[in-house]
């Protein structure tokens, strides 16, 4: 059980580390989307191995990729209002005051 969870384990920790990481990095807009990245594949490796996914039965396989597209379907519009945004810097946008 040890030698099958232990690479698993190392892959989580590793990508824990580059999350941590990411938060150091200046990626601007991109920040979050990599973040985003990150976590979906330690979501897939958490899914396949520790929950089983891989030997469940095809309704159960079916419903976690239900749930993974309607998620990435969201993941998606939110990315695309965020990316239509304008910047606080154009004229004309509105800036609250803080006092």
């Amino acid at each position: 059980m040890l030698r099958a969870t232990l690479p698993l384990w190392l892959a989580l920790m590793l990508l824990l580390a580059a999350t941590l990481g990411l938060a150091y990095v200046p990626l601007g807009r991109w920040s979050a989307a990599v973040a985003f990245g990150i976590s979906g594949v330690k979501t897939v490796l958490i899914g396949v191995f520790f929950m089983k996914l891989r030997d469940a039965i095809p309704l159960v396989r079916i419903a976690a990729c239900a749930t993974m597209l309607w998620l990435a379907f969201l993941f998606l519009l939110t990315f695309a209002d965020l990316l239509t945004r304008a910047p606080l810097t154009q004229p004309g946008t509105i800036v609250p005051s803080m006092g």
